[in-house]
């Protein structure tokens, strides 16, 4: 897009925003909101957020948003008219500041592509084949995209699994993946049913969850047997938290890993109340974010601290000193988890041999590796994730914590609500159930989920 705006818009090339608070904050000031939102939320930038992605992505105007909210099955948490008004106001202020976020550089460009034929044809000639992971979650302006990207030519290649389609909120829909073979009735169809994660017990339950919902290949499993997955009720959620760090205490002391282990839950809330008895047990534990690791402020902002350390000269100091001095600033509240992550690798590679000359610039050479292959640091912990979190990840322990109806599924997708909520709900579940490759203990309060029944772990 960059390289073709001169020709094509003219002017100055808009400037990528980093971050969207700050645009949602002066958006709700001049839609004269902020008496009702408050833009020091973190939570409630988060969610505006979230919907203005949602409506880009799928091609929503702001007159037409309204209209679209209606039409969902999921409703958005701060109210539509109100939405719509910060959404006018937030193209506004880009416009204005020059500024345009990630969902515009999808729009722009697929409208370059299908408005200007001479860059459309340059585009074509210099990309011939295209494969595609998690076609699955595919939204409508990617599906653009591509549509331009590819013209009449039919060398695509897609993955995808649509027992796997959790991101409908973000505008993700798995309707270009069912209707593949539609739109390229030559298309070869490869059928992936072996599972080499989890052990032929979780694969069992998990498939008899596919079967309610129709929602995809069924798995055979080529692991070792192991036990059965456990399920635990509980009075209320204290118990169940106290429970399951029991059963994670023992694990700790009879030699298991901490990383080996991860406790997923369907929101953030939830993992709240965790964290907190975590904290007074001294549990070590990290948060798993939504957020790619290396698309996170505080890391980007520490990294550019420490690119900016790596070219002062220094002297009497060693690099991971002068490291940890870069990264005193940023360990505190959400951002701890994070630079402690980066710290610890720093301590990994200082003690390993092979790594020279030991200097902040090295560091920074690993740091560019792992990001080209998003391989985050980790830490010898525990994992806290949502479920959306979890999503492509693995351990050896997982505990699902909160199967129980008004949770999972969620409350707003029990009642009164579409067959779609329900199986997207029922997805989430399976995403959690095969995220454990050896043992897998789901916990309850009270009623027990639905899902629990159509797995075959209850009567």
């Amino acid at each position: 897009m960059i390289y073709f705006w001169p020709t094509v818009f003219g002017g100055r090339v808009p400037e990528l925003m980093t971050a969207k608070a700050g645009f949602i904050g002066e958006a709700i000031n001049r839609a004269g909101l902020s008496g009702e939102l408050r833009a020091t939320s973190r939570e409630l930038m988060r969610d505006i957020a979230s919907e203005i992605e949602w409506a880009k992505v799928s091609q929503v105007s702001p007159e037409d948003f309204v209209a679209e909210i209606d039409k969902r099955t999921q409703k958005p948490r701060v109210n539509a008219d109100k939405l719509a008004k910060v959404y006018t106001a937030y193209e506004s202020v880009k416009k204005q500041e020059l500024a345009i976020d990630f969902e515009d550089v999808l729009l722009l460009t697929a409208a370059m592509l299908e408005e200007e034929r001479t860059v459309r044809e340059r585009v074509q000639d210099q990309y011939r084949y295209f494969t595609i992971d998690e076609y699955q979650d595919i939204s409508p302006v990617q599906q653009r995209l591509i549509n331009a990207w590819l013209g009449t030519r039919q060398d695509i290649c897609v993955v995808g699994d649509p027992a796997q389609t959790i991101y409908s909120f973000a505008g993700a829909t798995p309707v270009f993946l069912n209707s593949f073979t539609n739109r390229f009735p030559d298309a070869e169809v490869i059928r992936l049913s072996t599972g080499y994660r989890s052990t032929p017990e979780i694969t069992f339950a998990a498939n008899s969850l596919l079967r309610h919902g129709a929602m995809g290949q069924e798995l055979v499993a080529l692991n070792d047997h192991g036990t059965k997955p456990s399920v635990d009720g509980y009075a209320n959620e204290d118990a169940e938290i106290a429970g399951v760090l029991a059963e994670i205490t023992a694990l700790l002391q009879s030699g298991t890993q901490a990383q080996e282990i991860a406790i997923l839950a369907r929101t953030n809330n939830q993992l709240k109340g965790v964290e907190r008895s975590m904290n007074k047990l001294g549990l070590p534990y990290q948060v798993r974010s939504t957020e790619r690791f290396f698309d996170r402020q505080d890391v980007r902002d520490f990294l550019k601290e420490v690119r900016r350390a790596s070219v002062l000269p220094t002297e009497g100091v060693s690099w991971i000193d002068e490291l940890r001095t870069i990264a005193q600033p940023f360990l505190t509240g959400e951002s701890i988890d994070g630079i402690a992550a980066l710290l610890h690798l720093a301590r990994e590679l200082d003690a390993d041999a092979g790594f020279s000359p030991k200097t902040l610039r090295s560091y920074l050479r690993e740091i560019e590796d792992r990001v080209q292959q998003n391989n985050p640091p980790t830490m010898p912990v525990v994992t806290l994730a949502t479920l959306h979190a979890a999503k492509g990840l693995e351990w050896e322990r997982v505990f699902l914590i909160g199967a129980s109806e008004g949770i999972l599924p969620l409350e707003s997708g029990v009642t009164g609500q579409s067959d779609a909520v329900i199986d997207e709900e029922r997805r989430l579940f399976y995403v959690g159930m095969t995220r454990a490759k050896v043992d897998l203990h789901i916990s309850h309060r009270q009623n027990p989920s639905r899902f629990l029944r159509e797995a075959g772990l209850l009567s």
